[in-house]
């Protein structure tokens, strides 16, 4: 492949700003195809570095103009710049329509490995109708289901996201690529909460209930499941939509995807966030009740952290009591995160109690903690209980 004098002006340009040494490459090859004699401008923000061939040798006139000069050359350079993205941009757009109508979907993630434009190369789809966009980007995934390794998609899902999501009927198209997506173990870009919350806010907007939604997956072949939700669920926490997250969770069910631990444990941590303790105290409560799901460590270790805040030490207590009554265990982290709240309020009876609840499960008390629980208990008269509680930490050789 012969590149034209523009094509080489326009590379080299663009290499020179990511990749200097492969720069001087293209300039060789320019010399190895006959091009005797050009110059490159490499324009920065603020110097220009003038490249020039002569013969078979290679000049750098290092050379640094003021910026208001360069501001002549950045639009010629630019425009070519934009020419050639436009023109890789079609050529793949076409290679890709080629084997689509061939079906030969799983060669197309070989395709958009050389991508590094921006556009979107499935954009073209949008002039076909809703029902051959569907058939098509089905196929497409279906396809790239036994292609190894299983990341190889990962572009070809990516833009696939980004063009649904974007487009005039983003659901439930869109959830059925985030499926699949995820299921190859592939992880869609940050910008996806965004866009993935958008969408569903839109859809929701024209009455549409959160069972019905995700119940329209199945009308073009997939169903809902909790990794798909809670994806979902993530990209509504991420945004602050915490309030369409409760109903998202509380929905789930109506299509039959039952929420699981990590369903209730990304809403209840993006509760804790914002410091509302009532609301996530009453989900982990039914989560446990009426699902029989056990907390994960890591969001009980937010719940208290949470209440600490609020210095609502009394309910963290409480909890506890809970929590060990419905036979949860609780984790060093949340026993130590209650008692330090406890001794910032001052509430060293409370301290102590909490601190012998930790020692009958096993954990102990930092020292500094230990010592300040009967320092603390002494200053208040309660002579009794802190011998009660040194004698503990006795016992323990501690």
């Amino acid at each position: 492949m012969v590149l034209s004098d523009l094509e080489y002006h326009v590379l080299v340009y663009a290499l020179l700003d990511t990749c200097p040494c492969y720069s001087v490459k293209v300039l060789k090859a320019a010399l190895w195809h006959g091009m005797s004699r050009f110059r490159v401008y490499y324009v920065t923000r603020f110097s220009c570095t003038i490249v020039r061939y002569s013969g078979s040798s290679i000049m750098v006139i290092g050379a640094t103009l003021h910026h208001r000069f360069l501001l002549h050359f950045r639009p010629i350079l630019s425009q070519y710049l934009s020419v050639y993205s436009i023109s890789s941009l079609q050529n793949l757009e076409q290679s890709i329509r080629a084997e689509i109508e061939a079906k030969n979907f799983a060669k197309i993630p070989d395709l958009l490995v050389s991508c590094q434009d921006s556009s979107n190369p499935f954009s073209f789809f949008s002039s076909f109708p809703q029902n051959l966009q569907v058939q098509i980007i089905d196929e497409m995934l279906q396809a790239f289901i036994p292609v190894r390794p299983r990341s190889k998609p990962k572009l070809a899902y990516s833009f696939l996201l980004s063009y649904t999501l974007q487009s005039s009927h983003p659901l439930p198209l869109s959830l059925a690529v985030l499926q699949r997506t995820l299921r190859s173990g592939c992880v869609p870009i940050p910008q996806t909460h965004v866009l993935l919350s958008s969408a569903w806010l839109g859809w929701r907007r024209l009455s549409h209930s959160v069972a019905n939604i995700l119940r329209e997956m199945q009308s073009i072949g997939y169903h809902p499941d909790s990794v798909t939700c809670n994806y979902l669920l993530s990209s509504l926490c991420a945004v602050d939509q915490l309030v369409e997250a409760v109903k998202v969770l509380k929905g789930m069910g109506g299509a039959g995807c039952i929420p699981d631990f990590n369903s209730y444990g990304i809403v209840i941590g993006a509760l804790c966030r914002v410091r509302k303790t009532v609301e996530a105290e009453d989900m982990m409560k039914q989560m446990m009740v009426k699902h029989g799901l056990t907390p994960g460590q890591g969001t009980l270790v937010k719940l208290f952290a949470a209440l600490r805040a609020n210095r609502e030490i009394w309910k963290a207590v409480e909890l506890i009591e809970f929590l060990e009554k419905e036979g949860h265990s609780i984790g060093f982290e949340s026993y130590e995160s209650v008692v330090e709240g406890c001794m910032e309020k001052r509430e060293y009876v409370l301290a102590g109690k909490v601190a012998v609840r930790m020692t009958e499960r096993g954990f102990i008390p930092y020292i500094k903690i230990r010592q300040k629980i009967v320092e603390g208990l002494t200053s208040i008269g309660e002579w009794e209980t802190a011998c009660s509680v040194r004698q503990r930490f006795t016992e323990l050789k501690s």
